[in-house]
């Protein structure tokens, strides 16, 4: 079946205060959101992130044990770039993460814990628009905390979150936002963010260097506005973040 092909994109939802971001590696938010990030943050409103993993598979010519703190700076540092202070990692192995209960229990405690009304993600499903294969981790993450926005409000699903961490079901989640995908519904102007989203994903420049010979700068700006540029088209000729929207 045909995916249907959304001709204009709405804007985003703006009646809520807490976001958390649930993503499978340092640099996937930077890659997809970062100026939508800043233009909320700008707006007075709270995101934290949430890593799967330290993204310590991530490069050829660094050990992992080395890779991790190094990926795990970095992302720090990116996140600060965009007004995110609360980054959070939660030492699944990289490169093989797996979807399941135990992934599962460990977004929905943390949606416990940070109690937002908008949860976001990354491309969930096999492919990126049919034409390039997923990888496992973004797949196993995007689905899970889908999944995770229902387990956080039912408290008979990982019941020993109350138990063990006194984490009370958080049943306050509005909306999952998908981004990165190629059906999008709803959109953020980017117009404002843009800049800080260039620099926040050239806080990457260990990975970013090894990643492509292309001047890290020329390329994070290209990749970034390029996207915002085209999703333009369909946002009133504004620059803009695509976002696949899931209500609760």
């Amino acid at each position: 079946m045909t995916e249907p092909v959304i001709e204009q994109l709405e804007p985003m939802p703006d009646d809520w205060q807490r976001a958390l971001a649930v993503v499978a590696h340092p640099d996937d938010l930077e890659y997809g959101c970062a100026a939508a990030v800043a233009a909320w943050t700008d707006g007075g409103r709270e995101v934290s992130y949430l890593l799967a993993t330290r993204g310590e598979a991530g490069m050829d010519t660094v050990e992992p044990a080395k890779c991790a703190p190094l990926r795990e700076q970095e992302q720090r540092a990116s996140a600060a770039v965009v007004g995110v202070s609360s980054v959070e990692f939660l030492d699944h192995k990289d490169g093989v993460i797996e979807y399941g209960t135990a992934l599962r229990r460990d977004i929905a405690a943390a949606i416990r814990r940070h109690r937002p009304e908008l949860v976001i993600t990354l491309n969930h499903r096999d492919t990126w628009g049919g034409t390039a294969w997923n990888t496992p981790d973004h797949r196993a993450v995007g689905r899970a905390t889908l999944d995770a926005a229902a387990d956080a409000g039912n408290r008979w699903i990982f019941p020993e979150l109350i138990a063990e961490q006194g984490l009370e079901p958080w049943n306050g989640v509005r909306w999952v936002a998908v981004a990165g995908t190629t059906t999008p519904t709803h959109a953020v102007d980017a117009t404002a963010g843009l800049e800080r989203s260039v620099r926040s994903l050239l806080e990457h420049r260990t990975y970013i260097e090894v990643l492509t010979d292309q001047d890290p700068e020329e390329y994070c700006r290209t990749f970034l506005t390029g996207n915002a540029q085209r999703a333009a088209e369909r946002f009133g000729g504004r620059p803009a973040v695509t976002f696949e929207l899931f209500g609760r």
